[in-house]
Parts: structure tokens; sequence; C-alpha cells
């Protein structure tokens, strides 16, 4: 079957194995000039040093690096913050929330270099050729859509090795890497390996972003984390930008072994994977956002704000940022967090990020009404008359069931 041609495609380029073998693969089926796209989200100078070069030896015509570190946590993660999502009650969304920015600037670039199609090395199996596609139809539904791993016949990274040594390109991958990693400044994911069985326990060489809970330090740190309207401004009282914060709170947390999970996670394509993550500033921050929540947002607000987390943390797992849907949720969050402001100790010690200390201007808490001392605010005897009023409806239909007359009871 013959493929469609295209004159210049624009594809989303890690360095790794897979968009490696993709770049002589859509010049030698495509016959089409190939410009490659990687993203800095914040995944590590030694993922990116020397990526510009090897993109142009192994065919690219050019190699766009876009720095998108401070829009991608104040844009995408802070506001995602606001809403509580964690996914199946784990899961901090790292990789999806890095998927629509680092989409959206592959179509920016498609348009400057004037491509008439766009690239990604998604597997087939996988949630992320969901939200790179959906962010692709949503942004440039004009420009097609290349899938090689959906196309070719290559099935295993051998295949992808034996590729690449065929036609005498170099890649620092083998057969022996057998993780799937993905990093960013909010996160490491590692994939694969061992952890394709869920009896298999993680060995020390999965994590490579925190401490070991066991090895950490044997006396707890604090650390004191201030937000005005729901965004996080200062860390120990010193101000810094979104993504300054989270870098310092990736090093005082990782340190403490702060931020490991394990766990089986339901994709969106319908399997199940097993994935282990590493979120070390971004589980101290969520511990203190949720806590200075608790102590602003009344009960009723608190309910609804947790109803949105938990509809949002679907929402961005399954890539749909740029919907009607995802903008109403994030405004609904928004309104709320102007009543976050304060300030949250959170002690780390041992792989736990625990809240201390609480303060803030508009705390709903009274110590005055709170206390189990002596008061004078708070009528106790008030509270039969609540609850009467508050159980009525089942003292109603209590009554109605054993036929007791409502005469004499104080309900008619």
């Amino acid at each position: 079957m013959s493929k469609q041609s295209f004159k210049k495609v624009v594809l989303a380029y890690s360095g790794g194995l897979d968009t490696s073998a993709i770049i002589p693969w859509l010049k030698e089926n495509y016959d089409c000039e190939v410009v490659a796209f990687a993203a800095d989200v914040g995944q590590g100078e030694e993922e990116l040093e020397g990526l510009y070069e090897k993109a142009i030896k192994t065919g690219a015509s050019e190699c766009y690096i876009v720095d998108l570190k401070e829009e991608f946590i104040s844009d995408y993660v802070f506001p995602t913050i606001t809403t509580g999502a964690v996914y199946e009650g784990e899961y901090l969304l790292g990789t999806s929330m890095a998927r629509p920015i680092i989409a959206k600037a592959q179509v920016e670039i498609a348009r400057k270099v004037g491509a008439d199609a766009l690239c990604h090395g998604c597997t087939g199996k996988g949630n992320d050729q969901v939200r790179f596609e959906g962010t692709f139809s949503a942004l440039a539904p004009d420009l097609a859509v290349i899938a090689p791993w959906r196309e070719w016949d290559m099935v295993s990274r051998e295949d992808l090795l034996d590729y690449l040594a065929e036609r005498d390109i170099k890649t620092s991958a083998s057969a022996t890497k057998i993780y799937s990693r993905d990093a960013n400044a909010w996160h490491i994911s590692h994939e694969g390996g061992e952890l394709e069985d869920p009896w298999s326990e993680p060995t020390k060489q999965i994590w490579t972003m925190t401490v070991d809970p066991e090895d950490a330090p044997d006396t707890p740190e604090r650390v004191q984390l201030s937000f005005e309207k729901g965004r996080l401004v200062k860390v120990n009282d010193e101000s810094l930008s979104p993504y300054q914060a989270l870098m310092k709170l990736n090093g005082l947390a990782a340190a403490h072994g702060v931020g490991r999970i394990d766990i089986v996670e339901n994709r969106l394509v319908g399997m199940k994977s097993r994935g282990c993550y590493e979120t070390p500033g971004g589980t101290v921050i969520m511990a203190a956002y949720k806590a200075l929540e608790c102590l602003v947002l009344d009960k009723s607000a608190l309910k609804y704000r947790e109803q949105i987390g938990l509809e949002y943390s679907h929402v961005m797992y399954d890539g749909r940022w740029f919907t009607a849907l995802n903008d109403a949720l994030l405004a609904g969050a928004a309104s709320f967090a102007q009543k976050v402001t304060g300030d949250i100790v959170v002690k780390l010690y041992k792989g736990q990020a625990t809240v201390t200390q609480r303060r803030s201007p508009n705390s709903l808490y009274s110590e005055d009404f709170a206390t189990f001392g002596a008061d004078d605010v708070y009528d106790q005897s008030h509270a039969e008359g609540f609850i009467r009023l508050f159980s009525l409806s089942s003292r109603i239909e209590a009554m109605n069931k054993s036929g007791i007359p409502f005469k004499n009871t104080g309900i008619e």
C-alpha cells in the first residue's frame, strides 16, 4: 500500500532509541525532510547534551530545542495543583502534564517551518499517543499525523537496534537498557524490565531521583512553603519563581526519600500497566496545598473542590487539556484558589512529607470555637435542635415504617 507523500515533517525528538530510528525511517518511507523538535521541560542537561548534533547526524535537516521549563511549571503544573488532581489516588500526573505543552510547541515549530505533517514516537499501547494527537487535533487539524509504531513492522528494542546498525547510525542505547523512563522537572517515571511482573519488588537500580528512605537521614528536616492565592511564592521565606521553587523542593525532598510510589494503573487504551514514579518536590507541594485548603475552605467548598480534582485527574491523564471541560474545571479550581493564601511547614523524614504547622489570614479555624476548654462563644445546648432538624428525614421514615404517630414527637 502506497504511503501519502509529505514535504516536511516535524518529529517530537528525544534522542532515544525510538526517535533515532524514526528519522531515517521517515526519510526512507515518506521521502520527506525531517525537522527534529525537542522540548526542555526540565528533564536534565544530560538528556539534552549533544541532542542537536545527534539529530543532524541521524538525518534531520534542522533541530529545534525549546526551553519550556518555566512555562511548564507555571502554566500547566501549578493550575493542576489547584484542582487537587491525583490519578487513581496516587499518581501526580507528571508525564500527563508535560504532553500538552510539548505538543503545542511542536505545532508552533511546524507552522514556523511550513511543515505539512507531525510525527511522534509513542507506541500504540500507551497513553501518550492520545495526548499528543488530541493536542494536534485541537491546534492543527489540517496537519497529518504519522505514528511509526502503528505502521512499521519493528516490534522490539532489538529490532530498532538492528535497524540503526544496518544504516551505520550510532546510538547510546543497548539491549541491556531495559527500563523505559520519562523525566521532567516535576517527576521521573520508570516502566519495563522487572516492573512488568507486579509480584517483583523494585530493586534499588529502579530509582534514580530520590534517596532510598531506609538510607535517608535519621534527623528530620522542616521546610516552609508560602502561598498567595493558590500560587507557591516562597520556600523558607525565599521568593522564587514556580520552577525555582520546585527545583529547591526537589533537592530537599529527594534527600529524604520523599515522593516514591509503585502503582498498577489503568491506561486510557484499556490495559493495566505497572510503573514506579518519583515526585519529591511535587509530593511536598501537594501535601502543603491540601493542608492550606483544609484551613480556608468550608466543608461544602472543599467537597466540591475534591470532586473537581477527581474529574480533572482523568481529564489530564486522558490528554484533554485543550477542551471546554478542561477550561471549566480549571476555572472552578482557580475560584477556590483565591482563598489559598498562607504558610505551611512540612516535615521531611524517611520518605514521608508530614504537615506540622499551618496558618492563613483566611483561616476558618477558630480556637475560641474549637477548644475543649471553657468558652464564651458556643452554647452546646443549641446542638440538640440542629441534630433534630439534620436527622428529621430519617426520623420521619422510621416512624412511617413503625407506625409510631407523629403526635407528641415534636414533628407534628
